[in-house]
């Protein structure tokens, strides 16, 4: 399993992270994932067949790209 925290610039509300959340449970191997407002710090753990650039296209496509690093 792999994981990955990320700062996403975009979440202004616990509805962003919901969303963020939702989107991201529906990628097939997505095990968990959560998120802080107050942060706007998101964490990721995933196996395959997930992978992290399927991840961040799921999340450009909502609007909620991850910063870059």
């Amino acid at each position: 399993m792999q994981s990955k925290t990320f700062t996403v610039p975009n979440i202004g509300c616990d509805g962003c992270v919901r969303t963020i959340k939702n989107e991201l449970s529906e990628l097939e191997g997505v095990q968990t994932v959560d998120g802080a407002v107050d942060t706007k710090v998101v964490t990721v753990e995933w196996a395959a067949p997930a992978t992290w650039d399927q991840i961040v296209e799921a999340l450009k496509e909502i609007e909620y790209a991850p910063a870059e690093a």
